[in-house]
């Protein structure tokens, strides 16, 4: 590799969201077209296909620029622990955690039941083990060496902190689409509930709380796979009632505010006299 020689396109987001839209829904439209639900095999290689698109845009649009330190700057971010301060793992992994609590305790002070651990794990706990390790590298971990391993950055570098995790949430939030026309993907499954609504408020606070996390940890990737790990992973241990789930949706919101009273929106970061 050399240093810097690629067009300024490839550092362009707007090239990275239009390849990495144009080329998942390549995958995920057939599928839905397809019409045989998942788990059938050719909708499930489709899925899963389309779902590698986003880190394959990344990966290729930073190796095309043909620079070495970005190169490597790229995957320390993905891999280096010690880009995340130790305080900032409780954060990181506790969030979600925290707020889901919260949330089923509002509704049983409302006179609810709250939450509940999935019946699927109630009756096999050793399952836990294998969706574990399944929903970290299927979701998190490909997902987030894109959008904040690559877009994030290129985002940040025209706009505004708070600004660039808007932009960032709707995109990421808009990439699913298709998945709601696939009989069988949790997408689909939302259909004719609650939790549809809420998932289109979701992932804007999400995605501000991570850019956050990001800003404050030496850029970490990884802090944005853990973070988002710990979101999917306690989704899905947790069954909230419709009230638990709402409140909870509303607790991003608040934790999103309160992170751009106190952090302010240019860099959702305090600069500190000889930080970062």
């Amino acid at each position: 590799m050399k240093t810097s020689t690629a067009p300024q396109t490839q550092s362009n987001p707007w090239v990275f969201f239009a390849l990495t839209y144009g080329l998942t829904w390549s995958f995920w439209i057939p599928a839905a077209l397809w019409g045989a639900p998942e788990p059938a095999p050719v909708t499930t290689l489709l899925h899963y296909l389309g779902g590698l698109m986003p880190p394959l845009v990344a990966i290729g649009l930073t190796f095309l620029r043909r620079d070495r330190d970005a190169w490597h700057d790229y995957w320390q971010r993905v891999i280096g622990f010690g880009r995340i301060r130790a305080g900032w793992y409780a954060v990181i992994l506790l969030t979600a955690p925290a707020l889901t609590g919260l949330g089923a305790l509002l509704d049983v002070l409302l006179g609810g039941t709250g939450a509940q651990i999935e019946t699927r794990f109630l009756a096999n706990p050793l399952a836990v083990v294998p969706f574990a390790f399944f929903t970290l590298f299927f979701g998190p971990l490909p997902e987030e060496i894109a959008w904040r391993g690559y877009a994030l950055d290129r985002l940040q570098a025209r706009w505004s902190a708070l600004a660039s995790s808007l932009v960032l949430g709707l995109a990421w939030t808009l990439w699913h689409v298709p998945l709601f026309f696939i009989e069988g993907s949790y997408q689909h499954g939302l259909i004719g509930s609650l939790s549809f609504w809420l998932f289109w408020l979701g992932l804007v606070p999400q995605s501000i709380l991570m850019t956050w996390i990001y800003n404050h940890n030496r850029r970490s990737t990884l802090s944005a796979v853990l973070f988002h790990y710990a979101v999917n992973l306690t989704g899905e241990l947790f069954a909230l009632t419709e009230r638990a789930e709402l409140c909870y949706a509303l607790l991003w919101i608040v934790a999103a505010l309160v992170v751009i009273a106190v952090w302010g929106s240019s860099r959702l970061k305090r600069t500190r006299p000889g930080g970062d």
